[in-house]
């Protein structure tokens, strides 16, 4: 068959059983794996950057964050050229393209953490590369959803995106297992020796073991070699969804050009918030985030070039529904919660039940000392990833079933309760010199918090599906994922900040404030009787 098809039309029940059900099935399948990668490589440099302090690279504490900060911006910031890649370019040339490229941060991260005396800056290039993966989402969602019917969308894309998110728990796990082992030979190069104490699922691994840490690079090349050719000759672009994208090498032309246009803003902007010696710190986060967005935006639409530009434009017309702006919101709630937490959370497991935390009331201050029942990140931090991932697809499932809005309804209720909750055992954790006691309920806490955003990817995406024609889906879904994906910005410096100020409980208060006004947002316009669009 060819790659190109002309005629699809999955919402005739008899085209969708004798030949949409086959053709979508292969291209999700397909895009399942490939999505898995792109989270991994995104999500990668958190464990990373860990390891390498563990093994003594002479990088500050502040310049290992600037690494994973890069990393979580550029892969947000890519999704918005990605959000629009399937009609100007096709689903069989985005997916594989965007997959391939996943290589070069793969094999260049290899190369880089071979060597202690690698330059910050090749790393922080690195990061940046790797957002790439991140970006994989937007066009990954836009692509299946115009394979299935409506009827069908909840399932189809809870499990594209359901078992792609297990890329963040197949990279916890995975990662610091590969570094064990000198798995690759020579071709790897050498190992290191443990300066302090790591772990993995199984437990704690100790200072002076022998770690290959290039592996966390080299071992993605492994699954996308195949799947990137798989990609190629296996996936389709559906050409009534997708019209005029011309030559394969005309269609990869216009990705890698709006690609290159992101990384360029989502640099500069870097370069204006982080502090020295890395940027200018000049802005604030609140203030970098929307000034990359926008400026993403008017970029691609001034910088486009052909029909390329007029088929932007086109898709702007989303920015004008209020919907897409209601949508977005819900949708950080739920994938934004996910991302950001599943990197805040291991940053939170070790400051604040890694340490002692005694106070003197002579002195009226608190001393923070090494804590010798601490539980390890990297042997935990894997679970609530899991559990969300894990769960997605059910609440697209359930969002067929019920609708998608009386289930984001109830889980954003869920996560209200679980946010104050968890801020209140943090606090207690951390103002206790016995923390470890507090741990078992925050884990628990925070599993709920994963598997409530699990669910609510799913019946967010399922909403999308509802209100929004086939057009328009696609680049919907692209653009509400783009935006939930700063979640992995924006979660660990908040929370990171109130637990430098002694607070930790007021970054999860203020998280619970936005899911509550979020509630109130997702009755106003889906739910309350007289609502313009009612789901159900």
């Amino acid at each position: 068959m060819s790659t190109n098809i002309e005629k699809w039309d999955v919402e005739d029940q008899k085209f969708w059983e004798s030949t949409g059900k086959r053709i979508a099935s292969r291209n999700l399948w397909i895009s399942i794996p490939s999505l898995l990668l792109g989270f991994a490589i995104w999500m990668m440099w958190g464990i990373i950057t860990v390891q390498m302090l563990n093994l003594g690279f002479p990088f500050s504490k502040e310049e290992m964050f600037s690494i994973t900060a890069i990393a979580g911006l550029s892969g947000a910031t890519l999704r918005i050229p990605s959000s629009f890649f399937i009609r100007i370019a096709g689903g069989r040339n985005s997916v594989f393209l965007t997959t391939a490229l996943l290589m070069i941060p793969a094999f260049g991260t290899g190369l880089a953490l071979q060597d202690k005396d690698t330059p910050l800056w090749v790393f922080q290039l690195l990061a940046l590369l790797s957002g790439i993966g991140g970006g994989n989402f937007a066009c990954s969602m836009s692509n299946i959803s115009t394979f299935y019917p409506k009827r069908l969308q909840g399932t189809a894309l809870g499990l594209n995106a359901g078992l792609g998110n297990f890329g963040v728990t197949t990279m916890q796990i995975l990662i610091p297992l590969v570094m064990t082992a000198g798995i690759f030979g020579a071709f790897a190069g050498g190992s290191m020796e443990l300066l302090k104490d790591s772990g993995w699922i199984l437990g704690k691994i100790a200072a002076g073991t022998p770690t290959w840490i290039q592996n966390a690079g080299f071992v993605w090349l492994l699954a996308l070699v195949p799947l990137a050719f798989l990609g190629f000759f296996g996936m389709n672009n559906l050409l009534p969804v997708s019209p005029g994208i011309g030559s394969t090498a005309k269609a990869f032309g216009k990705i890698l050009w709006l690609y290159g246009l992101a990384m360029l803003t989502a640099g500069v902007g870097l370069y204006l918030y982080l502090p020295a010696p890395t940027g200018l710190g000049l802005l604030n986060m609140w203030l970098a985030l929307p000034l990359i967005i926008v400026a993403t935006l008017a970029v691609m639409k001034l910088a486009a070039i052909g029909e390329m530009k007029a088929n932007i434009s086109r898709q702007f017309a989303i920015f004008g529904n209020k919907h897409t702006w209601s949508m977005t919101a819900l949708y950080i709630v739920t994938f934004g919660s996910f991302i950001g937490f599943s990197a805040a959370v291991p940053l939170s497991i070790t400051v604040i039940f890694g340490d002692q935390h005694i106070f003197d009331a002579a002195t009226q201050t608190w001393t923070h000392v090494k804590n010798p029942n601490a539980p390890s990140a990297l042997t935990y931090a894997w679970i609530g990833p899991f559990v969300g991932a894990a769960i997605r697809p059910f609440g697209g499932w359930i969002s067929d079933k019920v609708g998608g809005s009386i289930v984001t309804q109830i889980i954003s209720a869920v996560m209200v309760a679980a946010s104050v909750y968890a801020g209140y055992i943090m606090m207690q954790a951390y103002q206790s010199a016995t923390p470890e006691i507090y741990f078992t309920q925050f884990m628990v806490t925070f599993v709920v918090v994963f598997a409530a955003a699990g669910i609510g990817n799913g019946s967010t995406f399922r909403t999308v599906g509802v209100i929004f024609d086939r057009t328009q889906a696609g680049p919907v879904l692209g653009w509400t994922s783009a935006v939930g994906a700063y979640g992995a910005f924006i979660a660990p410096v908040v929370i990171g900040n109130q637990i430098k100020a002694g607070t930790p409980e007021n970054a999860m208060y203020g998280f619970a404030i936005f899911y509550a006004a979020c509630l109130v947002l997702n009755w106003w316009f889906y739910l309350r009787k007289g609502s313009e669009i009612r789901n159900p």
